[in-house]
């Protein structure tokens, strides 16, 4: 999972379960203080926004901080309770290299064109595959309706990888929002995986994401809470 997909959008509507998925999103705008260590520790902050364009959904994550700055967005659907990639972008400028990335989800052909670095080139995808943060809208959805079965399909880097996620029961995050009674997550690398990601979902704030945590297999870590949350008209 790569720097910018840590940045997972935060999505909040107060209802104890979901009828239809539309009405789980409403316009908001999310800040996270972020903690990055990439060979040297430091902080700067991560904005999510979640905005409405027309019969689409736009989900964006940007992050930067002094030596280096991510943007990414994905445009969707929503589709009987099933989040539908249309558009995903993904830039990234560090010292040491820049990468870009763009997937443009045909649906009637089962394809999607990727073109990173500016070298396309298509894929067969099949019903349900989502890009690097439209998966992360589907986990929310998921996880307020209860299910237990969270793996996801997801292109990314030219290839359709499985994303699984367990549940490790509850804890209580303080944030500067409040303290919330958390579910906590994590993303399933297998036994013998020396990367770890945990997420904390806030039930009573219908599932938003308030916390999040890797550990890369070179000790790096990442970090995320919640700091601010604003709510924008529909």
């Amino acid at each position: 999972m790569r720097i910018g997909t840590l940045f997972i959008s935060a999505l909040l509507l107060v209802s104890a379960a979901p009828g239809h998925a539309s009405e789980l999103f409403m316009p908001f705008r999310a800040v996270y203080k972020a903690q990055w260590d990439m060979g040297i520790s430091f902080g700067g902050n991560a904005i999510g926004e979640l905005k409405r364009k027309g019969d689409r959904w736009v989900s964006s994550l940007t992050a930067e901080a002094l030596i280096a700055e991510v943007h990414e967005f994905s445009e969707f659907t929503i589709q009987d309770q099933s989040v539908q990639p249309q558009h995903y972008e993904y830039h990234r400028k560090v010292i040491g290299g820049n990468k870009n990335a763009v997937l443009q989800f045909n649906w009637n052909t089962g394809t999607v064109l990727n073109d990173v670095s500016k070298k396309p080139w298509t894929m067969n995808v099949a019903p349900g595959t989502q890009d690097n943060l439209s998966y992360q809208m589907q986990l929310r959805l998921d996880l307020a309706a209860g299910k237990d079965d969270l793996v996801y399909k997801v292109a990314d880097g030219g290839k359709i990888k499985t994303y699984p996620f367990i549940k490790r029961g509850t804890e209580t995050v303080t944030t500067a929002i409040g303290s919330f009674e958390a579910v906590k997550i994590q993303r399933d690398r297998g036994p013998d995986s020396k990367r770890e990601t945990y997420i904390w979902f806030a039930p009573e704030l219908d599932y938003i994401v308030i916390k999040l945590q890797q550990v890369e297999k070179s000790g790096k870590e990442y970090s995320l809470l919640i700091d601010k949350l604003e709510f924008m008209d529909p």
